[in-house]
C-alpha cells in the first residue's frame, strides 16, 4: 500500500502543474467574487476528475481483473518500471521543446455563459481522455487488485495533489489580503514562461521515483525467490 501511496503522490504532484487548470483558476481570480468562482471551479475539476477515474477504476478495471489471472508482484514491478521510464521520456520530451511551449499563450478561460462549476467540469471532461498519467495511476491501482473502499482512497489522494495549485490560488485569494492581484499576476506571468521546464523537472523526479520503486521492488522479489529455492539448488541441479 504504502508503494501505491507514493506512486500515486509522485504522479499526482508531478500532474498538478497543468496550464488546462491553472490558467483558467487565475482568470477567475481576476475577475468579480473570485474567492466563490475559484473555488466553485477547484471542487468541480476535482469531483469530475475523480468520477471519472472511479468510473474506469472501480467498473470496467475490475471486471477486467476479476476475468484475468491475478498478476504477480513481478508483473506490477515491471509495470511500475515502465510507467517510470514512460514519464521519464514525457520529461525529455517537454524539456527539448521548452522554448516554443513557454512561447504560446496559456489557454484561455473562454467563461462567457458559464458558471464556475460548469466551466472546470467542462475542461475536466475535455482533459480527461488524454489524461495518461491519471491512466497510469489508475492501472496501478486496479492491478494492486485493491478493494473498493482502498482503491477510492488512493484516487481521493491523486486528485488532492492534482488540485493543489489551484488550492493555492485560493489560499492566495483568502490570506493575501489587497497583495493578491499581485501575487497572482506574478505567479501568472511565471507559469507563461517557465511551466514546461518546471513540468519536466517534476516528471522527471517523479519518474525516478517510480523506476527506482518498480527496480527495487523486482530486485527484493528475486532476492527472496533465491532465499527460498536456495535450500534446494542441489535437488534442482541449479548452479
Amino acid at each position: 500500500m504504502l508503494r501505491l501511496v507514493g506512486l500515486v503522490v509522485s504522479i499526482g504532484l508531478a500532474d498538478s502543474l497543468n496550464p488546462s487548470t491553472i490558467a483558467p483558476a487565475l482568470y477567475l481570480a481576476s475577475g468579480d467574487h473570485p474567492r466563490s468562482h475559484v473555488f466553485e471551479f477547484t471542487l468541480a475539476v476535482f469531483l469530475v476528475s475523480l468520477a471519472g477515474g472511479a468510473v474506469v477504476a472501480l467498473g470496467p478495471g475490475q471486471l477486467l481483473l476479476a476475468a484475468l489471472p491475478h498478476p504477480g508482484h513481478t508483473v506490477r514491478y515491471i509495470f511500475e518500471i515502465v510507467a517510470g521510464v514512460a514519464m521519464l521520456i514525457g520529461a525529455a520530451v517537454l524539456w527539448w521543446h521548452r522554448d516554443r511551449l513557454s512561447s504560446r499563450e496559456l489557454p484561455a478561460a473562454k467563461a462567457e455563459g458559464k458558471s464556475s462549476a460548469v466551466l472546470g467540469a467542462t475542461i475536466t471532461v475535455v482533459e480527461l481522455p488524454t489524461a495518461f498519467p491519471y491512466f497510469a495511476v489508475i492501472a496501478a491501482i486496479v492491478g494492486a487488485g485493491l478493494g473498493p473502499a482502498r482503491a477510492l482512497i488512493l484516487l481521493v489522494l491523486f486528485n488532492v495533489c492534482f488540485i493543489l495549485p489551484l488550492i493555492g490560488i485560493l489560499l492566495t485569494l483568502t490570506f493575501a489580503g489587497s497583495r493578491a492581484d499581485q501575487l497572482l499576476g506574478w505567479g501568472r506571468n511565471l507559469l507563461q514562461a517557465h511551466w514546461p521546464a518546471v513540468l519536466s523537472i517534476l516528471a522527471l523526479v517523479a519518474g525516478l521515483f517510480v523506476t527506482v520503486l518498480g527496480i527495487t521492488g523486482l530486485t527484493h522479489t528475486r532476492h527472496r525467490l533465491g532465499r527460498l529455492v536456495g535450500p534446494f539448488r542441489h535437488l534442482l541441479h541449479i548452479r
